[in-house]
């Protein structure tokens, strides 16, 4: 499928959806960890597509330990959700929708799937919000803070 050229045609396009996670963890202050893009190496968040059989919060945890190597407590709801124009090996760009949920980090294993082939960072959250490139991200990630409260129970963690 290739990106419809002209905004009239664009907001036509219904967006694919994905499920990400926003990893994060308290310490001095508020945390959040970002993952490298494999082909751009820009920041983002561990994400994907659904996957049959998982609901949308149990596969954004499954990307979180495939991208990230990340353990922990998930939320079933998402916090939000942000679009971004996805670009195929083919050259052509699909328009995603990511729904967010958040997960309270516990553990990042010493190994993981996609560890060669990304970076992890733990980020400040305004500097993580600074460092991803789409704008409804980082205004999740900024607004995440006032939110973390009511996700500041003891992390367990998941069964992958």
């Amino acid at each position: 499928m290739k990106y419809p050229k002209t905004k009239k045609q664009r907001e036509g396009a219904e967006p694919k959806i994905q499920y990400g996670a926003l990893p994060w963890r308290l310490g001095k202050a508020l945390e959040v960890m970002l993952v490298s893009s494999r082909e751009t190496r820009r920041w983002v968040i561990p994400k994907g597509w659904p996957m049959k059989g998982r609901k949308p919060h149990a596969a954004a945890a499954i990307e979180a330990l495939q991208e990230g190597g990340l353990l922990g407590k998930i939320d079933k709801e998402p916090i939000g959700a942000y679009q971004y124009p996805k670009r195929l090996k083919n050259g052509a760009v699909l328009l995603c929708r990511v729904e967010v949920f958040p997960l309270r980090v516990a553990r990042q294993r010493k190994s993981w799937p996609e560890k060669r082939q990304r970076v992890t960072k733990w980020f400040p959250r305004a500097e993580a919000a600074l460092r991803v490139h789409e704008p409804e991200l980082s205004h999740l990630i900024m607004t995440f803070d006032k939110l973390s409260a009511k996700h500041a129970r003891k992390p367990s963690p998941i069964g992958a």
